[in-house]
């Protein structure tokens, strides 16, 4: 049983523990009002795009620029995965690294050939355990300040589309955790190259209307594709800092619960130690007094 010295040091220990993760908390939950705010705000402009996309591929038909109509072939993938740059976040990098293995071992299982490129620290570090041999970079986000992922965003998307015009990949496949609500991030594939837009956005009922396009639509495609990829990337890189400080928020609260739960059964164990020792000390004098 340990000692009353080691249990008082062990509840000292503990509740600087507690304050650490219940400033963690604060910290969390004022830059989590910041980044939903980024997020939500990106979403419109996110949307917009994909629908005058959607609108644009349906008026050019078939063909179209390479960013839309791909290479012709489906045998190299590119997974771009997207974490946090830090962890004390719960399980919000462990899940978006699982749906990365799950999509890396169904390609595989395909015969495809697949290569990875990490962005943030933290996927990194729990990829290349099991598949460095298929890494071909790594996107370093310790750098960037805030929400401000827009430089980042197209760095990005310029080292994708340089990659995909020189051959290196087919298709590329975007992984990210899409925020939902403080308590749900929910880790999401999303197809980057070839662009598509998503099955659910938004297309005008043109009826029998002929629209004439100036420039082309080619034209406009070639201009507006590279935009819609930075675009898409940015939303996730927002997404997955709003996600990271919900699931922060919350890791940090439990463990400033669980602090408090261990203090409250150390202190229990320290009180029971300590009359046990008040009842052997007043036992031994009792004897000893009764002795003389």
């Amino acid at each position: 049983m340990p000692s009353l010295k080691d249990l008082k040091n062990r509840i000292s220990s503990v509740k600087s523990t507690q304050k650490i993760t219940k400033a963690m908390q604060m910290v969390a939950a004022a830059k989590l009002k910041r980044a939903q705010d980024a997020a939500t705000a990106a979403r419109p402009y996110a949307e917009r795009m994909a629908a005058v996309l959607a609108n644009l591929s349906a008026s050019a038909g078939a063909g179209g620029p390479k960013l839309l109509a791909g290479t012709g072939s489906d045998q190299t993938h590119l997974v771009v995965v997207m974490t946090a740059e830090r962890g004390l976040a719960g399980g919000f990098n462990t899940y978006t690294a699982k749906l990365a293995r799950q999509t890396i071992a169904a390609l595989q299982a395909e015969g495809k050939t697949v290569k990875v490129l990490t962005v943030g620290k933290k996927g990194r570090e729990q990829l290349k355990r099991d598949y460095a041999d298929l890494f071909i970079g790594h996107v370093d986000l310790s750098a960037v300040k805030g929400n401000d992922f827009s430089e980042s965003a197209i760095s990005i998307g310029k080292n994708l589309t340089s990659r995909f015009d020189e051959g290196e990949f087919d298709t590329a496949t975007l992984i990210y955790s899409q925020f939902k609500n403080v308590l749900s991030q929910v880790p999401t594939a999303q197809q980057l190259i070839p662009a598509a837009a998503p099955a659910d956005a938004e297309t005008v009922d043109l009826g029998n209307a002929i629209y004439r396009y100036e420039p082309s639509e080619d034209a406009i495609l070639e201009a507006l594709l590279p935009r819609y990829i930075n675009t898409q990337i940015l939303s996730a890189l927002l997404e997955g800092s709003a996600g990271f400080y919900a699931s922060q928020m919350t890791a940090m609260d439990n463990a400033t619960r669980n602090a408090g739960e261990m203090i409250d059964s150390l202190e229990l164990q320290y009180n029971r130690a300590r009359q046990a020792q008040i009842t052997k000390e007043l036992i031994e004098i009792i004897s000893g007094a009764e002795a003389l």
